[in-house]
């Protein structure tokens, strides 16, 4: 029954997303010289529909990237367990040269059933989609979980080659968590030390 819904729920969020990438950017009426925008979007149908089918965690993000044809973008999650870092990304999407001068369009990063042994994981960005995968969480030995956006409101300017930490998924076996920043590395290390389970959703945007 449990494999049954998690088809179900991968399902429905392909349909979403995938019809959603048919969705045209708005027309430039000049060239940019930001390097690209980001700012969370948490009022989006995409969320809606996490949340009134209960489906789990979604980031999800307003993203723009002007010379689109000359950058590569990837989104990652870095995962932390017991303050050590995974070898390899629970998850990576990598693209870019894209016919389009300008792409934008919705990116993010979702969880289903993420309080259960076996959830699934999947990222987006315009026009593509990841399979979602079903990740090992040993979820019996958490019993408090927290997630949070890592940027404000506003829009947020990505620089060439920069790393960018967009939101952190955290589970604990502590009855509480306390509240870290985003912006210092030294904050991230002590959160990641603190809490037993830690994703981080990164960006990085490059020439290609």
């Amino acid at each position: 029954m449990k494999k049954t819904n998690f088809i179900f729920s991968a399902m429905l969020i392909f349909i979403l997303l995938v019809s959603s990438g048919c969705t045209k950017p708005a027309k430039q009426t000049k060239l940019d010289d930001t390097i690209a925008t980001i700012s969370p979007n948490q009022d989006s149908e995409y969320a809606k529909t996490f949340e009134d089918l209960h489906l789990g965690i979604l980031f999800n993000f307003d993203f723009r990237l002007p010379e689109a044809d000359q950058r590569w973008v990837t989104i990652w999650v870095e995962s932390y367990k017991d303050g050590e870092k995974q070898p390899q990304p629970l998850a990576e999407l990598s693209y870019g040269r894209s016919p389009k001068q300008v792409e934008e369009g919705k990116l993010g990063f979702g969880i289903i059933n993420p309080n259960t042994d076996a959830p699934l994981l999947f990222l987006y960005a315009p026009g593509i989609t990841q399979a979602p995968k079903i990740i090992e969480n040993n979820n019996s030995t958490y019993v408090t979980s927290g997630w949070h956006y890592a940027i404000g409101d506003e829009k947020v300017e990505l620089k060439l080659g920069e790393t960018k930490i967009l939101a952190a998924f955290r589970q604990s076996s502590k009855s509480s968590m306390r509240t870290y920043g985003f912006l210092e590395e030294a904050t991230v290390e002590k959160m990641v030390k603190e809490d037993n389970s830690v994703l981080l959703l990164k960006i990085k945007i490059d020439e290609s």
